[in-house]
């Protein structure tokens, strides 16, 4: 089992940057496909970029390819997620996932994911 605590997030103004952290307890996030995803009020969970045991990424390209960009730091056993030029539409609760399965297709659906953090709440502003 794995522990997933994300930080990082506050109040920023529209245009501006923030970086999301995932720290994982338990076991090493190498043993996992990592994800980021959002939930914003009154709307459904929205996938928004994973990176998978091998490094390999996905992004989900409607929303955020080009702004975002997810890595990982295997010694500190952390994965972040790097946000710029950020919209007002931003606005969510941001959740780190950690997947056990190997050799999906994709991992950019929530079922594909067995451990969540709690979120973390990024709140951009015009």
């Amino acid at each position: 089992q794995v522990q997933l605590v994300e930080s990082g997030g506050g109040l920023v103004q529209a245009g501006g940057s923030l970086r999301l952290s995932c720290a994982a307890s338990g076991r090493t996030i190498n043993n996992f496909a990592m994800g980021w995803f959002r939930q914003a009020p009154g709307k459904e969970r929205e996938f928004i970029a994973y990176m998978r045991r091998n490094g390999g990424t996905g992004y989900n390209a409607d929303s955020v390819k080009g702004r975002f960009t997810i890595s990982r730091d295997n010694a500190k056993n952390t994965v972040y997620l790097e946000m710029n030029s950020l919209k007002l539409e931003d606005t969510a609760v941001y959740y780190c996932a950690a997947g056990i399965r190997y050799g999906l297709s994709t991992y950019s659906t929530a079922p594909s994911y067995d451990y969540w953090g709690q979120g973390t709440q990024v709140t951009v502003s015009s």
